[in-house]
C-alpha cells in the first residue's frame, strides 16, 4: 500500500506531536511543514522536509494527500476553508473554530462540498473510551441514570506567566479544557440537551474562572455533574488517570468518570465494574458483583492519524465530524453562558441549529 503524504500546518506543541506520530507511521509519511515563524525552520530541517510559509504555497508547489491543521484557533476557519477549496482532506485540531458562528459556516461548507474533514478530538480514538462505550451499549449497566465526572488539576504559575491572555476571559478551563470532556461525555452518554453551571475565580483572583461546577441533562433523561478546576491539586483528570499522555504522571487507582445505571456502574479509566447479577437482587443491602472490564491502551494520536489515512483514502467517514465539532463547541460555550447568566441553557442540537 502506498503511503499517504501528510503535511502539518503549525509547528507548535501539538503540531510537533503530530509530526512525530507521522514520522513513525507505517501508512503515511510527513511530507512538509507549513508555518511562517522563524522557529519552524529548525523543525523542518530536523524532520528533513520542506517548509512552506502558507497553505497556498504548499498547494502550489507540493500538494499533499492530506493536511493536519494545528494552527492557532483564530485561524481554524480560514485554514480549513483553504483545504476545502483545494480539495485536500484535513484533520482540524479542536476546537473546530473560535466561535459557534464560524463553526456553523464551516459545517455548511463541508455539507455543500462533501469535503473530508476530521475534527481532532483525539480522545475519541482512545481504546479506553471505545471499551467503556461498548460496556454501556451492551447494556451491562442497565438504563443510564447518572454520570459523575471531573477534570481537576493544577496548572503552575508559569503557565499563566508565559501567556497573559490565559488570565482573561476565554483563557480559563471552560474554553481550554472542557471541550475535551464534552466530547467524551457525549460519546459515553449521548446528546447533552441542557447545562447549568457555577463558576469561581476565588483562588487565583484572575478575571477568568479557575473552578466550575457543572450540571448536565442528557437526551436519555440521565443527569450528570462535572467538577472542573485548573487550580485544585488533584489527580482526577483524564491526563493523570488514562496513562495515554506520557508527559503527565499518572495514578492507576484514580478515575475521572463514573457512569451509573439501573443495574450497575462503570468507573473510567480503571474500568472497574460493580453490577447486580439478577434484577430481583438489586438493593443497596445486596453486594455487587465486582469485576474489571478488559481493555487495551494505545496512543490515541497514533490511532487518530491511522483513521485520518483511511478517511483520505475514502475507506472511512470521519469519526468526529464537523457537525460533532460544532456541537461540542456549542455545549462548551453554553456552559460559559450558564455560569455567567446563572440559568439553565438549552443545548439540544435541533434548538441550537435553529
Amino acid at each position: 500500500m502506498t503511503r499517504t503524504r501528510i503535511a502539518v500546518a503549525g509547528a507548535g506543541y501539538i503540531g510537533r506531536a503530530h509530526m512525530s506520530v507521522a514520522q513513525q507511521s507505517d501508512s503515511c509519511t510527513l511530507s512538509a511543514i507549513v508555518d511562517p515563524s522563524p522557529a519552524a525552520e529548525a523543525h523542518a530541517t530536523a524532520a528533513g522536509v520542506p517548509l512552506y510559509r502558507s497553505l497556498g504555497e504548499l498547494f502550489d508547489k507540493d500538494r499533499p494527500d492530506g493536511v493536519i491543521l494545528a494552527t492557532p484557533n483564530q485561524l481554524h476557519l480560514e485554514h480549513a476553508l483553504a483545504c476545502l477549496a483545494a480539495g485536500v482532506p484535513a484533520l482540524l485540531e479542536k476546537p473546530i473554530a473560535p466561535t459557534v458562528e464560524e463553526a456553523e459556516r464551516l459545517v455548511q461548507e463541508v455539507d455543500r462540498t462533501g469535503s473530508r474533514l476530521l475534527i481532532g478530538h483525539h480522545r475519541a480514538h482512545s481504546p479506553i473510551m471505545a471499551r467503556a462505550r461498548q460496556v454501556i451499549e451492551e447494556g451491562r449497566l442497565g438504563k443510564l441514570v447518572a454520570v459523575m465526572g471531573s477534570a481537576v488539576f493544577f496548572k503552575p504559575d508559569q503557565y499563566f506567566a508565559d501567556a497573559e491572555w490565559r488570565r482573561k476571559a476565554g483563557g480559563g478551563p471552560i474554553l481550554l479544557n472542557m471541550i475535551h470532556e464534552v466530547h467524551n461525555l457525549r460519546m459515553l452518554c449521548g446528546d447533552i440537551v441542557a447545562v447549568q453551571a457555577f463558576s469561581s475565580h476565588a483562588t487565583r483572583g484572575f478575571p477568568v474562572e479557575d473552578t466550575v461546577a457543572i450540571n448536565l441533562r442528557f437526551a436519555s433523561g440521565a443527569l450528570g455533574s462535572f467538577m472542573l478546576s485548573d487550580t485544585a491539586a488533584s489527580a482526577r483528570s483524564w491526563e493523570q488517570t488514562s496513562q495515554e499522555n506520557k508527559a503527565y504522571p499518572t495514578y492507576p487507582d484514580e478515575d475521572c468518570y463514573v457512569i451509573a445505571g439501573t443495574f450497575g456502574s462503570l468507573a473510567v479509566p480503571t474500568m472497574r465494574l460493580k453490577t447486580y447479577g439478577k434484577a430481583e437482587d438489586r438493593s443497596w443491602w445486596k453486594p455487587f458483583e465486582v469485576s474489571v472490564a478488559a481493555m487495551t491502551r494505545d496512543d490515541p494520536l497514533r490511532l487518530q492519524l491511522e483513521h485520518f489515512n483511511r478517511v483520505i483514502r475514502g475507506e472511512a467517514e470521519p469519526l468526529v465530524s464537523a457537525r460533532d465539532g460544532l456541537q461540542n463547541l456549542r455545549i462548551t460555550e453554553a456552559i460559559a453562558q450558564a455560569a455567567m447568566a446563572g440559568k439553565i441553557v438549552d443545548t439540544t442540537p435541533e434548538t441550537a441549529a435553529a
